[in-house]
C-alpha cells in the first residue's frame, strides 16, 4: 500500500504528534508499505518548499516556508505544494494527523478529499473549549458531510470529536515498543544456588520503607502540561509526610523551565526535586528503572504517551480522570485516576505511607503489559484505511 501522512509538525521537532507520526510511518515501512510524510516543518538544514528527504525508509516532503520562529505552516503555497505532492505520489490512502490548530493538516484534508483520495483523519488532542465555535462551522460547511474516516487517539478524545461532527469516530491509539519499555525479567531464584547480588529486584517485593518513594514526571515544560502545578501538588504531599519520604525527578524542557525552577526554590524543594532537562529515550528508560510512581497532572491529555511508557516500564501512574490515560491505567489496580490536584496529592501520600499497596500496584503494572504495541496500532490504522476507501 502507498500511504501518505499529513502533519503540520514532524522531526526534527520533538513532541507527541511528531514522535507518533514518525514511529507509525517507520513501522509501516517495515510492514512493507511505501510511506510518505507531507509536513510544514522545515528540515534540520532548513529544507523546505518541496524538498524530499528519505529518513528511515520514509519519504519526507518538506513543504513549509521560512517564517519567524520556524512556524510549521505555509498559508500561501501549502495547498499547491500538497496538491502537487499527492498527484505525484498517487497514494492509496491519505492519513491526516490533526491538533486543535492544524492549518497545514486541514489543507491536506481539503486537497485530498477534492482529489477524491481515500482520507482518514486522526485527532491527537482534546477539543475542550472548541465545541461552541466548532459545531456551527461544521454544520454550515462541507465538513458536515466530509468523506473521511474520523478517529482520535483515545476514547476520551474521540468523544469530543464525535460531539463536534455527530458521526462515527473510532480510536487509533498511540503506540510504543512494549518489549523495549517493559521492565527487565525477574529471575526466579534457585533455592540451592548462591543468591545473585545483582539480580533484578522483584517489582512485587515490598519497597524499603526507609527509602524515599521515587516520583517521576516526563513532559514538555509548558503551561498545558502543568509543570508548575505539579511542583505545587508534590510540595503539598511533602508537607504531609516525614522528611525524605519522597523525591521527584522531572524530565523535560520548555518555556516554563525558569518558572518551574523558581517554584521549586520557593517551595523549599531543591533537595527533593531533580530537574533533569531533556533526555533521550534510552536515558528515560534508565530513569524509570529506579522510579516507583509516574505523575501526569495534565487536564487535556488526549492519550499520554509518556504515561504509557512509564506504565509499561512497571511504574504506578497517577493521572487525571477523563483523559486518555484511562485507556491503559485502571484506577486502584495499576495507578489512580484522580479528580484534581488535591486528589493527586492524596494519592502520593497514600502510596508513600503504604508500601504494601505500592508494591501491589507496581506488581500489576510490571506483570500485565498494556495492549498498545505497534501490531495493535497498525491494525487499527489499517481498519481506518479500509473505512476511508469505502467513503470515496
Amino acid at each position: 500500500m502507498r500511504i501518505v501522512h499529513v502533519s503540520d509538525c514532524f522531526a526534527p521537532r520533538t513532541g507527541g504528534i511528531e514522535t507518533q507520526v514518525g514511529d507509525l510511518a517507520r513501522h509501516q515501512v517495515r510492514a512493507g508499505h511505501e510511506v510518505h510524510v507531507l509536513t510544514a516543518t522545515l528540515g534540520a538544514g532548513g529544507e523546505r518548499g518541496g524538498v524530499v528527504d528519505v529518513e528511515g525508509g520514509v519519504h519526507v516532503h518538506r513543504l513549509g516556508a521560512r517564517l519567524p520562529f520556524d512556524l510549521p505552516v505555509n498559508p500561501v503555497a501549502g495547498p499547491r505544494l500538497v496538491r502537487t505532492a499527492l498527484r505525484g505520489v498517487r497514494p492509496d490512502v491519505v492519513h491526516v494527523h490533526a491538533g486543535v490548530l492544524s492549518p497545514f493538516a486541514f489543507d491536506g484534508v481539503r486537497v485530498a478529499t477534492a482529489l477524491r483520495l481515500p482520507t482518514a483523519i486522526t485527532w491527537h488532542c482534546m477539543l475542550d473549549g472548541t465545541l461552541g465555535v466548532g459545531r456551527p462551522v461544521v454544520r454550515h460547511t462541507r465538513w458536515r458531510r466530509l468523506p473521511a474516516a474520523l478517529s482520535a487517539v483515545s476514547g476520551a478524545a474521540a468523544e469530543r470529536v464525535r460531539a463536534l461532527f455527530d458521526t462515527r469516530v473510532d480510536v487509533v491509539p498511540n503506540g510504543i515498543d512494549v518489549g523495549t519499555w517493559a521492565p527487565d525479567p525477574v529471575a526466579t531464584p534457585d533455592p540451592v544456588a548462591t543468591p545473585d547480588p545483582v539480580a533484578t529486584p522483584d517489582p512485587a517485593a515490598t519497597p524499603d520503607p526507609a527509602a524515599p518513594v521515587h516520583l517521576v514526571a516526563t513532559m514538555r515544560l509548558a503551561p498545558r502540561k502543568r509543570a508548575v502545578p505539579l511542583v505545587d501538588l508534590v510540595a503539598a504531599a511533602v508537607r504531609r509526610l516525614p522528611p525524605g519520604a519522597v523525591r521527584l525527578t522531572l524530565v523535560g524542557d520548555g518555556p516554563a523551565r525558569d518558572a518551574v525552577r523558581s517554584r521549586v526554590a520557593a517551595a523549599g524543594l531543591v533537595d527533593v526535586v531533580d530537574l533533569r532537562g531533556r533526555l533521550d529515550r534510552t536515558q528515560v528508560r534508565a530513569t524509570y528503572r529506579d522510579a516507583d510512581v509516574f505523575l501526569a497532572p495534565a487536564r487535556l491529555e488526549a492519550f499520554g504517551i509518556a504515561a504509557l511508557e512509564a506504565r509499561t516500564a512497571g511504574l504506578v501512574v497517577l493521572a487525571r480522570a477523563g483523559t486518555g490515560v484511562g485507556e491503559f491505567v485502571t484506577d486502584g489496580v495499576d495507578g489512580y485516576l484522580v479528580a484534581d490536584d488535591a486528589a493527586m496529592t492524596d494519592a502520593i501520600v497514600r502510596v508513600a505511607q503504604d508500601r504494601d499497596l505500592l508494591a501491589a500496584l507496581r506488581h500489576h503494572a510490571a506483570t500485565v503489559p498494556p495492549p498498545f504495541d505497534w501490531e495493535h496500532v497498525l491494525a487499527a490504522a489499517d481498519a481506518q484505511y479500509a473505512r476511508a476507501a469505502q467513503l470515496v
